[in-house]
């Protein structure tokens, strides 16, 4: 999951961006709502969590932007404040959650992967395709029951084919839920993780599928041309 943390504590942006790092996810972080609403307009993410308390322009503001041009990006707003009429207000201007600081870390969590499979249309938290099967909550891959060890980088890759199988998925998107915008990430190195997951599913009863021009397809292995 890559998220865009817009929050301008410092101390927090550190301790935030590192645990989440921690539980599998890429962030990019932002001090200022400007500089969001810029980076909202070319970059995709699966998530945003903003603080309303903003420089330059603030959360309440760049999120009514977001909504009045159709961006349904999913957003988790956090503030300092736990007044009813703040949360009202927010929620009515288009945020999907709502946490007031200090708050649990794994709560946070929690309401982060529930608002993306709330977007995605999917209030079930598992992905099955053939024997290869993905709990969102866990985060744990498994086939026939079996739990499927990945390496942090392959299991992003196959985690983003996972969820969006059946369709293409090019190396830019692949690209981007490995890393924040401040690493890189190589297309020969995108190929590398391909190549080693294709091994590793190859008993699923699922393949992962090479379009020229279009990235890579996860798909049943029964649906794959001869």
């Amino acid at each position: 999951m890559r998220l865009l943390l817009v929050e301008d504590n410092a101390r927090l942006v550190r301790s935030l961006s590192a645990w989440l790092g921690q539980a599998g996810m890429v962030v990019d972080a932002v001090g200022d709502g400007l500089h969001a609403e810029q980076l909202l307009m070319r970059e995709e993410y699966d998530a945003v969590i903003l603080d309303l308390e903003l420089p330059r322009m603030s959360g309440m503001e760049l999120l009514r932007l977001l909504r009045a041009r159709g961006n349904q990006v999913p957003v988790l707003i956090l503030t300092a404040s736990g007044e009813t009429s703040e949360r009202v207000r927010g929620l009515n201007a288009g945020a999907d959650d709502y946490l007031a600081k200090p708050f649990d870390l794994d709560e946070l969590l929690a309401r982060l992967r529930a608002i993306a499979r709330r977007r995605a249309g999917r209030a079930h938290s598992v992905f099955e395709l053939n024997r290869l099967k993905y709990d969102t909550v866990s985060r744990l891959f498994s086939v026939e029951s079996q739990p499927l060890s990945l390496p942090p980088r392959e299991h992003a890759v196959l985690e983003a084919l996972m969820t969006r199988a059946g369709r293409p998925v090019d190396k830019k998107t692949l690209s981007d839920q490995l890393c924040s915008l401040d690493d890189a990430i190589s297309p020969e190195a995108i190929e590398l993780y391909v190549h080693r997951l294709r091994k590793r599913i190859e008993h699923s009863g699922t393949r992962i599928r090479t379009l020229r021009g279009l990235g890579y397809l996860l798909e049943s292995a029964d649906d794959a041309p001869a």
